[in-house]
Parts: C-alpha cells; structure tokens; sequence
C-alpha cells in the first residue's frame, strides 16, 4: 500500500477543518436567528435568506413532540444540518386544510383559490369559499379521523395542513408515506386571543406571504389592544354566567381557557374565573343555580338560537335572572349556508371584534356605536 503524500494528506485536513468552520457557523447563525413569533405559545418562525423554518412546539395539549418544518425557496440553498427536516417547496400552488379556523387565514391573504379539498365541507360557514365549494373547485375529502387517502392523492396537494389530538395519527402516517406533504397546526392549542390569531403567519409563510400576514396580524393586534384599554375604563365588573346543560350535567369555561380569557378581558365578573383548566368543567344544575342564578348576563349558553328554545330544552332555565330579564346572548344564531357557526370558523382570527361584542354586552357605553358581530342577543 503506498502512503499517501504529505501534501495530500494536509490538504484533505485543511478541507476538514474548512468544513467543519462552515457547518459550525451555519448552526451558530441558525441558533442565533429571531423568532418571528410574538404571542403564540406553540409556533416559531425563523427566516434566513433562501429559506424559513416553522416548529410546532406544541401541535396537541402536553406535548412533548416538535414538529419542524423547512419551507425552500426557489434556488434556496438548505444547510446539511437542517437536511433530516421534511422541505417543502414555497411558494405553494395547492392546499387541503382541515380546520374551518383555517378557512380565515386563506382568505384574509387572498388565496382561497388555492384551496382544493376539505373534510366535511358543509362545515365551513365563509360565503367566498362556499362559492368555490358549489363550484367543485373544492373536493370533499372525508372525514378528519378517516381522510379519503385515494381522494388526496388524485387531488396532490402541495401540503396538507391538519391537526392531531395526541401522538397517534395513523391516517396522516399513512398520507405521508404516500409522498404527500402533512403539516401539523396547533393553532387550536393556543388559549391567548393573539396567540390565536398570529396564526396566520404560518400560512403565510407557506405562501410566500409574510409580509401581507404580519400586516394583518399587526392591524388585528392594534385593535385588539384598543379595545383592551378602552375596556379598562369600565367602573362596574357585571356577573356572567357561560355554558348549558348536557346530559345531566352544566359545562362552563375553566378559567384559564380561551373563552374565559375573553371575559376577564372585557372586565367582565366570570364565576367561575377562579377554576383551573383550559377546557370545560362539569357542573351539577343545583351547584350553578345556586352560583349563578343572580348573575347579569347569560353568554354562549350552547347551541341555542332562542329564548323559547331553551326554555324546551330545560325548563329550569327560567329561574335565572339574566333569562328573565332577556340578557342572554349566543353566537350560535349566526350561521353559514350548510349551518356551520361563523363564531367557530372565524373567532380565532378576529379576535378583536370578539372583544368588542363582549364590551358592547356587558359595558355597552363604552362602544355605543359598535354594532354586535357574532353574538346575537335571544329573544
């Protein structure tokens, strides 16, 4: 065996150490990049010339899983140390999303068109994508348990942004091993009105967009925060009482969860602001009688569309105060052309005017002119 050259053998080891400057200050920089992302709690967003990274730090409750995410640019050069991450190539041409929360975001940048399935489309309330809908520019595509992987692949996508409820999700496994690009959104995770919102950077991003995303997040932001100062110059923090019966027992927002978040923002006395958790509490009828049957106002009182409606469902509605003297306002009358809630599709996205219909509910002097959105008081 010959012994190979001095020369030969620095030459290779200078190459080495080159190689090994260069990788260090790729992650160096990398590390060291802004996160783009102010008030969601399970996304990040970094950009870098040629490409972006999206985490999804927090794609289901207590997760302990990061999701990551390359989006490359045209002529993007890609770090080998971000190689192992699924690439996507963006601008995207076509999307299927799973969430009507997602519907918003596509049609605030302007890329509805863009949209080509959807499970359950009967769900989706927004006119402009219903038109699109009847048109069959947008396929049904199953269910969000059971996607219609045949469907799917006919449809090829650029992405297919869904969600998972834990760490077993057979049938977005299944999508990816088929070659088709699954992208997991935890925009439902976020329990802060902005952090909702900011959302629709993620998109965005995807669309080559962020720009236009950062601008309408900032002006939901801005008037967001208008509104949260003008709702401190309320002087009286009125009683409300949330939620309905269901099979035997009374469900209320826990009070750190989205909904009582809300409330406590409009300087609102939520009863049962106080209680631990993100989601729902169950409640006995005689346990919320007895807290909350003085209260002032009644809000989202379920699925309810009218007073006569729920005195049907439950006569014993009758003995609250906020029913008898008609302050019992919902968000459920206010519906798409298939019976979808406008209130679940697009709340997450504006909540700003969220906001200000809970201002105008409960402190109405303060926003005289602010006529209600999505809740509708019952008659």
């Amino acid at each position: 065996m010959k012994l190979v050259p001095k020369y030969l053998f620095f030459c290779c080891l200078s190459l080495f150490f080159i190689q090994c400057k260069k990788e260090s200050k790729e992650v160096e920089s990398i590390s060291n990049s802004k996160n783009e992302i102010r008030y969601a709690k399970g996304l990040e967003l970094y950009k870098y010339k040629g490409f972006s990274i999206i985490k999804i730090t927090n794609p289901w409750p207590d997760s302990k899983k990061v999701f990551t995410y390359i989006l490359k640019e045209k002529n993007g050069q890609i770090p080998d140390s971000l190689r192992q991450y699924n690439q996507i190539s963006v601008p995207i041409k076509s999307i299927v999303v799973t969430s009507t929360t997602h519907i918003p975001a596509l049609e605030l940048l302007g890329v509805e068109n863009t949209l080509v399935g959807f499970p359950n489309t009967d769900y989706i309330s927004s006119e402009k994508t219903r038109k699109l809908i009847d048109s069959g520019n947008v396929r049904e595509v199953g269910q969000n348990e059971s996607l219609n992987t045949e469907v799917l692949i006919d449809l090829k996508p650029d992405v297919i942004v869904s969600f998972g409820l834990n760490n077993s999700n057979p049938t977005l496994d299944n999508l990816q091993k088929s070659g088709l690009q699954v992208l997991l959104n935890g925009d439902w995770t976020e329990q802060s009105p902005l952090g909702k919102a900011e959302w629709i950077k993620f998109f965005g991003a995807l669309y080559g967009l962020d720009s236009k995303a950062n601008t309408l997040f900032t002006q939901i932001a801005k008037e967001f925060n208008t509104t949260l100062d003008l709702a401190k110059k309320a002087t009286t923090k009125p009683t409300v009482l949330c939620g309905a019966m269901y099979q035997e027992q009374w469900y209320v927002p826990q009070g750190e969860s989205w909904a009582a978040l809300f409330l406590k923002e409009a300087q609102s006395n939520y009863l049962w602001a106080d209680t631990k958790g993100t989601g729902s509490l169950s409640v006995p009828f005689e346990a919320v009688l007895e807290k909350a049957q003085n209260a002032e106002f009644w809000i989202a009182p379920g699925d309810f569309s009218s007073l006569q409606q729920m005195s049907d469902s439950n006569p014993h509605y009758n003995q609250f105060a906020a029913f008898k003297n008609k302050k019992v306002y919902s968000y459920a009358a206010k519906k798409g052309a298939k019976g979808g809630i406008v209130y679940f599709e697009l709340a997450s996205t504006r909540p700003d005017l969220v906001l200000k219909d809970l201002i105008k509910i409960t402190h109405q002097e303060l926003l005289p002119n602010h006529k209600l959105f999505f809740f509708q008081k019952l008659e």
